[in-house]
């Protein structure tokens, strides 16, 4: 009997791994990511990109575990997530109020250790941000939060 459930889970082990998701790698229109909405600085760029990027782009750097499903899965629905949150690739539709909104997210996710998630670091530990990391990019999106000049 163990034998038999054993072969079973292995034979749909085996089976899922042909359904791959899509993957996230669509293309990069310089007009309409970031950089093109608000002056990214090359440091703060380079943090985006390393803790970033992989969930909140067009462009994600699979690991090798991304292959093996239900794992594959897993992270295509994080990444999914997201980018409905925020696509650092994509701000077309972002007037002012909704980009300082979203400026201001990311300083209350990345203070309070709510993002990069946690659950993802432990594998993803160039996305870790430390303490002169977070502090340079809540110290830009203030800065860039002033520039678009949202009254309240």
């Amino acid at each position: 009997m163990k034998k038999k459930i054993f072969l079973t889970l292995l034979v749909l082990f085996i089976a899922i791994q042909f359904i791959q998701s899509e993957k996230n790698e669509g293309p990069v229109a310089t007009n309409q990511d970031i950089t093109h909405y608000v002056e990214v600085p090359v440091n703060i760029q380079h943090i985006l990109k390393a803790s970033c990027y992989d969930c909140h782009s067009n462009q994600t750097n699979y690991p090798w575990y991304a292959q093996v499903n239900p794992v594959g899965w897993w992270l295509n629905h994080h990444i999914e997530e997201g980018k409905a949150e925020i696509n650092f690739s994509d701000l077309t539709g972002y007037d002012k109020m909704k980009l300082d909104h979203k400026l201001e997210e990311i300083v209350e996710e990345v203070q309070q250790g709510h993002m990069p998630l946690p659950a993802y670091l432990w594998l993803h530990t160039d996305a870790k941000m430390n303490q002169q990391q977070v502090t340079q990019l809540v110290t830009w999106v203030n800065k860039e939060r002033q520039k678009l000049n949202i009254v309240e």
